[in-house]
């Protein structure tokens, strides 16, 4: 595939992700979104700008974006740019936990900007965009009937352990065809 790659070397515990996942979800209660009205796109994030709890909140939760959202096909752009190289610091539901584990390893081999859980509910879709960054994805739960699109390429990634990179840079969407909520550890992959 060209625009998805499968990283061998590296293996995550899924059982324990979960775990820190289900427990922190009864800590925070609600999932994040900079628009209340928005049904399809759900985030908590893992770190945050130093000191900054407001860096996790609003437009910083999706960020800069493109997309064709006409007939017109001029591409439009959405949100601001959030500085990513600033998101160095872990929340604190996540230090001490296998999330900050996960993020000290990750981090050693990639540099990452904000790192969230993003959740997809079922029957649900993102927009055709683009992004300014790949992405760095750890699928957690999913079913059969989420696939990302990227381009002219579809495909599914298993909730087996797996960490796959995805060139968000070229117009992708995601969907949930399923009935269960999908969610994936996903990182932002910035330029060593």
């Amino acid at each position: 595939m060209k625009h998805l790659t499968k990283i061998t070397d590296i293996k995550v515990d899924i059982k324990k992700l979960k775990s820190v996942y289900f427990n922190t979800i009864d800590k925070i209660l609600e999932w994040s979104k900079d628009d209340p009205n928005l049904y399809d796109f759900n985030a908590i994030c893992v770190n945050q700008i130093p000191n900054d709890p407001l860096s996790i909140r609003g437009g910083n939760i999706r960020g800069l974006y493109w997309t064709y959202p006409k007939e017109n096909w001029e591409e439009e752009k959405r949100l601001n740019k959030v500085d990513e190289t600033q998101y160095t610091e872990l929340c604190k539901p996540f230090k001490g936990t296998y999330v900050e584990e996960i993020y000290a390893e990750i981090s050693q081999r990639w540099k990452i900007g904000r790192f969230r859980f993003l959740m997809k509910p079922p029957r649900s879709c993102l927009s055709w965009h683009r992004d300014p960054e790949k992405r760095l994805h750890i699928p957690i739960i999913t079913n059969p009937g989420c696939r990302m699109v990227i381009e002219d390429e579809s495909f599914h990634m298993p909730a087996d352990g797996s960490l796959y990179i995805t060139d968000n840079t070229k117009y992708h969407n995601f969907f949930n065809g399923g009935e269960t909520d999908r969610i994936h550890l996903v990182g932002t992959l910035l330029e060593k």
